[in-house]
């Protein structure tokens, strides 16, 4: 396999190519795969007993048709105590992204990168304008809530993304942060918090706001099934909103889009409530203890995480395609690089957290490749670059062949509405200097590649050298003065409010400096003020009692008024599984 693994990785759509492409390329038997740190699921659920349970019902869950998906979703809708009428079941999240995309987003998306590739794609592949909010490395990608905020103002965004774990660094929003959010966004088309990494979090009792959600006229919370359950093969997932919404995407799926696997996995859950917790608490101790193990390593930075991965930057002059084939070919252990991630470079791995004697093989074999014998420098980037590495032929193809056709379809239309429906170009705005090249081309057009067509010259920012690379921003210009954190004095991680252990620093050879403190004002919470101020919505929150455009209000939440979630007649109510809001704190 050795010699066709950049092959895999370069023929591949996906970041990674699949467990049964790599087998069929190694001759492997089932099972015998490599060790997989890349695709971020749960190791301890199911049970080996619920395996050998539906092993043993296999040729039926095959063989036959399931059931309607209204049907599994009342079964999932009385296990979380949500109504029926505000959830919609999808084959996977991405298959909901997909249809939010089609039917819920107009004309622009807000999204902070690096995130999930499909909040970037999925839009582009339709001609929207995606307007990417960069995480900065200085600040160990710490999503500033009220900058944020600021910048879909200026930028004038119709719908807004946050990933809350986000995927790939595990940074973390409280649920009260989120919610004043998610009000002062009340004049928006569109908010959606995707809480697919959600169940893994420990820093609060109850952090999902699918309660909030179902109040508000434009929230959506969508949330994984297949992550939570370690079954990425059965494709299942769910998103909460209010009645019109929920309704409205939910008219659209196909009748059958749910599989037998999947109905058969929702039937089983109500009696595995106390394992599945079990699972999540293993989860978050295998957390501590894998960040502690890796931070050890000389050079390497570990970011923190309330997902069930860990975000690391390799140490200097390590390149992360050479790491990820030898791990992979020498150690047979698979991890994740993030050059092909808009914001973020080959220099840093996601690694999903695994029991420590995977753990224990996976730091070996780092320790192997970064350093040889001996614990010195990092190994040395090649001589010459592979031009698949991230951040240069990857996100130029993603530019140029998805962003790039959308925009040159409306440009073709209507040139003049099209320059016009982007407020930094054609109203006078000017781009916010902490937009990345490949944020500015995902706006205004495509990044020119050599024997390409090119667009209509637009004007752009000078351009990099890679386009994926973040560069350090200037100073915001913003209407209103807007609080600035404290300097940082070093591209470490930046402690989190949430209670939460924090990396350990690398004993190294090569460590980074400390960063100041940063002061409780500096969190999320409280600059949201200022931007708010500046940019008042024309609407305000829901009042208690009143319901919003085509939202419920807080008694119909609680069950009144023909919302109360269903049970499937027969079936005992849920003895240990816990609500929609705190899912899997139970124990």
């Amino acid at each position: 396999m050795s010699g066709n693994v950049t092959s895999l990785f370069r023929s591949t759509a996906a970041h990674s190519p699949s467990m049964a492409a790599l087998a069929r390329e190694s001759g492997e038997t089932a099972g015998a795969g490599p060790v997989d740190f890349c695709i971020p699921c749960n190791p301890y659920f199911p049970t080996p007993a619920m395996f050998d349970e539906m092993a043993g019902r296999l040729r039926d869950i095959i063989t036959y048709y399931p059931s309607s998906a209204d049907t599994i979703t009342a079964e999932l809708c009385g296990l979380l105590q949500l109504p029926p009428q505000c959830v919609a079941m999808g084959n996977g999240s991405t298959e909901l992204i997909t249809w939010i995309d089609h039917l819920l987003v107009r004309e622009s998306l807000a999204v902070p990168v690096p995130t999930f590739g499909r909040w970037t794609d999925q839009p582009m592949e339709t001609g929207k304008r995606v307007d990417m909010f960069p995480l900065q490395e200085s600040s160990g990608f710490t999503l500033d809530l009220a900058r944020y905020a600021e910048f879909i103002r200026a930028r004038g965004t119709r719908a807004v993304v946050i990933c809350n774990p986000n995927n790939p660094d595990g940074g973390y929003q409280n649920k009260q942060a989120l919610v004043q959010f998610m009000d002062a966004m009340a004049d928006r088309d569109l908010v959606v918090i995707d809480e697919s990494f959600l169940e893994f979090a420990d820093a609060e009792a109850e952090p999902s706001v699918v309660q909030e959600a179902m109040l508000r006229p434009n929230v959506v919370v969508l949330r994984s099934l297949g992550k939570n359950f370690g079954l990425h093969g059965i494709r299942f997932g769910y998103l909460v909103a209010n009645p019109a919404l929920a309704g409205r995407v939910r008219s659209m799926l196909p009748k059958w889009n749910l599989n037998s696997f999947a109905e058969h996995v929702v039937f089983m859950l109500r009696d595995h409530g106390a394992e599945y917790a079990q699972s999540l608490h293993q989860v978050r101790r295998d957390r501590l203890e894998m960040s502690g193990q890796l931070a050890a390593l000389p050079g390497l930075t570990v970011y923190p995480s309330q997902g069930n991965f860990l975000f690391v930057r390799l140490p200097v002059g390590a390149e992360g395609t050479v790491v990820r084939d030898r791990m992979l070919t020498e150690h047979r252990v698979l991890v994740r690089e993030c050059g092909n991630k808009i914001g973020s470079s080959s220099r840093f791995l996601r690694l999903v957290v695994r029991p420590q004697h995977d753990v224990r093989r996976l730091v070996s074999g780092m320790e192997q490749v970064l350093y040889g014998a001996g614990r010195g420098a990092a190994v040395p980037e090649p001589a010459a670059r592979n031009g698949y590495s991230s951040g240069t032929a990857a996100v130029d193809r993603l530019m140029s062949e998805t962003n790039g056709k959308g925009m040159r379809a409306v440009t073709a239309q209507n040139a003049p509405a099209a320059i016009g429906a982007a407020p930094a170009v054609g109203t006078g705005t000017p781009l916010p200097a902490a937009v990345p090249v490949a944020a500015a081309a995902a706006t205004v057009g495509p990044v020119p590649m050599p024997g390409a067509a090119a667009a209509p010259p637009l004007p752009q920012p000078a351009p990099y050298e890679n386009p994926a690379q973040v560069p350090q921003p200037a100073p915001y210009e913003s209407p209103v003065p807007v609080p600035q954190p404290a300097p940082y004095q070093g591209p470490v991680p930046v402690p989190q409010p949430a209670p939460y252990p924090q990396p350990v620093p690398a004993a190294a050879a090569v460590p980074a400096p400390a960063p100041a403190p940063v002061p409780v004002a500096a969190v999320p919470v409280a600059p949201m003020a200022s931007p708010m101020a500046a940019y008042p919505p024309p609407t305000g929150p829901t009042p208690p009692g009143v319901p919003a455009r085509g939202g419920l209000t807080a008694a119909q939440v609680r069950g009144t008024n023909g919302l109360e979630s269903v049970q499937a007649a027969g079936r005992p109510g849920p003895q240990s599984w816990p609500n929609a809001a705190g899912m899997g704190q139970v124990g």
